[in-house]
């Protein structure tokens, strides 16, 4: 019987290295995406090709029944959800006081609602299993904050409080609900932000380099196979917090 991991915003960047990484490790992939249905399907070929099961699922992660949606689909499929890791997320820079509701809405529904609404989603049938485990992707800028970027410094910090709450809560269950820091990526977020931006980035991290989605998806998929750990906060790169 295959493992089954749901990962959200898996179609580019991190997600999609996690997607790869399981995929090849033999585990069946829910590809979440939101609108690149071109790059979902091409990473379903690379996983199905490598020996894995995938299938893609375009769900908006605001909208609790799709995500349940998604969820069901997958456990009529394949029986089972086993780990899901909530990357889906955008980030929207400016000064607070020029923020419209609109864009701060956005940033907080998307990257920590949509967190809650798969979180919500995947623990009745983990409950059911007696075994699971939530990853979700903050940032260090969810604990130290950073000028310019309180919307997603703000959503990125819930994350990590539903961390917290999440695996106090579901414990008895015997789930595991951790949080990474993955570190400033140049994936298509991180590589579309100002030169100014990255070389802040650099100058904080004591190893002057940029973190790599293989080397943290690769981290994820270790901690997946590690059954006593739960509600601890994983920073994967130099910076110190």
């Amino acid at each position: 019987m295959r493992k089954v991991i749901v990962i959200t915003g898996a179609s580019r960047g991190l997600g999609r290295a996690v997607a790869l990484k399981f995929g090849r490790e033999g585990w069946a992939v829910v590809v979440n995406y939101q609108a690149n249905r071109e790059m979902a399907d091409e990473a379903v070929r690379e996983i199905i090709a490598s020996g894995g099961e995938a299938v893609a699922c375009q769900a908006d992660v605001r909208d609790f029944f799709r995500m349940e949606r998604m969820v069901n689909d997958a456990v009529s499929r394949w029986g089972r959800v086993d780990v899901l890791v909530n990357n889906a997320g955008i980030g929207t820079g400016g000064l607070t006081l020029k923020f419209t509701e609109e864009t701060w809405d956005a940033v907080i529904d998307t990257n920590l609602k949509g967190a809650f609404n798969a979180v919500k989603a995947v623990s009745r049938p983990m409950m059911k299993q007696h075994s699971g485990h939530i990853i979700n992707i903050s940032s260090v800028v969810g604990v130290r904050g950073k000028a310019g970027h309180a919307a997603y410094s703000a959503s990125k910090a819930g994350l990590i409080g539903l961390t917290k709450a999440m695996a106090i809560e579901l414990a008895s269950r015997g789930i595991q609900v951790n949080a990474v820091l993955p570190g400033y990526m140049l994936t298509d977020m991180g590589a579309s932000a100002s030169e100014n931006a990255k070389n802040d980035a650099l100058a904080d991290n004591l190893l002057k380099r940029f973190s790599e989605p293989t080397e943290v998806a690769d981290f994820i998929f270790h901690l997946v196979g590690m059954n006593a750990v739960s509600g601890q906060i994983f920073n994967l790169d130099s910076r110190i917090i």
